[in-house]
């Protein structure tokens, strides 16, 4: 027997409290909604950089982990940063240049000894015996460029 004159919010003996169901569907939806927009806000960084290299999208996540799991924030700015800057290509001019030296390289006549070298750079009109005792006096005499 209570009075007819209560407030709304206040709930009837005998009824559920509507009040109290509302707010609870509104607090569960609006906790699943700040959940949602915190890891949006967390994975920022790892969306930016995952146009970038592989490896520095992988930094960049491992940088995302480290802070969700230890709240050091420094880690979520580094990775950010790091999502920010583009990271210059270093490795395709340089594989680029070692084809290109690997070519010139299979491509260039296969050298002998010394000996053989030292025989094709003297001129064909001198017999080889004669061009060995050139070369030795040369040596001795500290000429030449051998």
């Amino acid at each position: 027997m209570g009075p007819h004159h209560l407030p709304f919010y206040l709930a009837p003996g005998s009824g559920t409290d509507v009040l109290m169901v509302v707010m609870g569907v509104f607090l569960v939806a609006a906790l699943i909604w700040v959940g949602t927009l915190y890891l949006r806000l967390h994975s920022l960084p790892e969306r930016m950089a995952h146009k970038s290299e592989k490896l520095q999208f992988e930094i960049v996540a491992i940088l995302g982990l480290l802070a969700l799991f230890t709240h050091i924030h420094l880690f979520w700015v580094a990775g950010l940063l790091l999502a920010m800057i583009d990271i210059p290509d270093f490795g395709t001019p340089l594989r680029s240049i070692a084809g290109s030296v690997e070519k010139i390289a299979d491509t260039m006549p296969d050298t002998g000894s010394e000996a053989e070298q030292e025989t094709s750079l003297v001129p064909a009109s001198v017999r080889p015996d004669a061009a060995k005792k050139g070369a030795s006096t040369a040596k001795k005499a500290g000429g030449g460029h051998v």
